[in-house]
């Protein structure tokens, strides 16, 4: 009897011991891990290894002018926007999902991002995340192309985004990409007639970098570029070279930034960019963020 009523007395110190040492596990779990490399989902073009909290909402209006070439013909490009909006929702905290319409070629985007392994302080060194999306230009007219079929408004993009916070002031991040379109715009030679058979194969591929480096509290400079690997050597399309700043204040994030791409989807970007930067053919721009 004295022995059951010890173990009676000694059970609920035994109980919350362990979980108090289940606690502390967890505790130092979480503490292995590296915070977030960027603050934004993306660093300028380039997805980012970041993914919306579990629950979290965003939505993202983004603007993208015209080349300020141009002059004061439209105000340095101003008077010729295209407007990205995006919803943005985190499914889990390790599945983040979006929709997105872009003036640019008036495309539709789905797209999901999903992590794979996480940074950690004293072991695995960098962050893995995937990216996967579906686009639909809505831009081709059934007049214009009179068999075309809808698959035919279809790219697809897949990105292996890695990164590594070196420390609390510096990321940079590695995207080993394939992207596919369904249809390639026709490559014109020099009298403007179309090359056929098109030279550029519809599967892409890409290496995309980027990085993010903190200049103070609040503010960061962020640039990224991608390098396509099989463009046709007839094309007119080039690399996009983007630079800018983030600026965190409380629920938002403002993005703003110079490029030589119009577009802001994925493959618009990485297959569509025709500015150059040393013929000043560069867009200014910005993205504005707000989590609900």
């Amino acid at each position: 009897m004295r022995k059951i009523l010890l173990f009676i007395l000694m059970f609920p110190t035994c109980v919350f011991s362990q979980d108090d040492l289940l606690a502390e596990i967890d505790t130092v779990k979480a503490d292995s891990k590296v915070e977030a490399a960027f603050k934004g989902l993306k660093i300028v073009n380039l997805e980012s290894t970041k993914l919306a909290a579990k629950g979290d909402f965003y939505f993202i209006v983004a603007h993208r002018f015209d080349y300020v070439n141009h002059g004061f013909d439209d105000f340095f490009g101003m008077d010729n926007a295209n407007t990205q909006l995006k919803f943005v929702y985190g499914v889990s905290t390790w599945l983040t999902v979006h929709a997105s319409r872009s003036g640019f070629q008036e495309t539709y985007e789905l797209a999901a991002k999903y992590r794979l392994k996480e940074q950690e302080k004293d072991g695995f060194p960098v962050s893995l995340v995937g990216f996967s999306s579906i686009a639909a230009n809505t831009e081709m007219k059934e007049e214009d192309y009179p068999e075309m079929e809808f698959a035919n408004r279809l790219s697809y993009v897949t990105q292996l985004l890695v990164s590594r916070k070196f420390n609390k002031n510096l990321s940079l991040e590695l995207a080993p990409t394939y992207f596919h379109e369904n249809t390639v715009r026709d490559i014109l030679d020099e009298n403007g007639v179309p090359i056929l058979p098109n030279p550029q194969n519809n599967s892409q591929f890409a290496i995309g970098m980027g990085g993010r480096y903190k200049m103070a509290k609040r503010w960061s400079v962020n640039i990224d570029y991608a390098a396509h690997l099989n463009r046709a050597s007839e094309s007119i399309y080039r690399n996009p070279l983007s630079i800018g700043v983030d600026l965190e204040t409380g629920g938002h994030v403002f993005q703003m930034h110079f490029t030589n791409s119009r577009a802001m989807h994925e493959t618009g970007y990485l297959g569509q960019t025709t500015g150059d930067w040393s013929k000043g053919e560069i867009c200014f721009g910005f993205n504005l963020l707000r989590v609900f």
